[in-house]
């Protein structure tokens, strides 16, 4: 089973995603910038992976971080999981973060993120007076402890 994802590539350099593994669930996405793509101690960078896709409606790409970046420079995705929507025809886009103690420097061809589709059903929302009870109940924002 799967599905037909077009790719566009928009440079010279921009790379397809590409799983790792066969058990792997993400697709690798690499930095298509042309330039050197730095992010700043405590700030953010847009990174640009040089490609845009069209994905079949029903269906949807997260771009997720990578845990090796996260563990080794306290690399991160800003908004993650990043939604990329079956309607979107625009270069792909990642918003990376860095808590760590050195500015990180992101070279063309580098990999930066991960890209899982997930399929998304459509809702209908019923307005209701009342819900049933669970046994969580209301209960959220760590309520369960550590």
């Amino acid at each position: 089973m799967g599905i037909n994802v077009r790719i566009k590539l928009l440079r010279p350099g921009a790379s397809i995603p590409v799983r790792v593994t066969g058990g792997s669930s993400g697709y690798d996405i690499t930095s298509g910038s042309i330039k050197p793509v730095v992010v700043p101690t405590g700030g953010y960078a847009v990174v640009p992976t040089g490609f845009a896709l069209e994905i079949p409606q029903g269906f949807e790409a997260q771009i997720r971080p990578r845990s090796g970046l996260a563990a080794r420079y306290g690399i991160g995705i800003l908004n993650s999981p990043g939604t990329i929507d079956s309607d979107y025809r625009g270069e792909v886009l990642v918003i990376l973060f860095n808590i760590g103690k050195e500015k990180f420097v992101v070279r063309q061809g580098e990999r930066i993120a991960q890209m899982v589709f997930s399929g998304c059903e459509d809702v209908t929302f019923e307005v209701t007076e009342s819900l049933s009870d669970s046994q969580r109940g209301e209960g959220g924002l760590g309520h369960t402890g550590r």
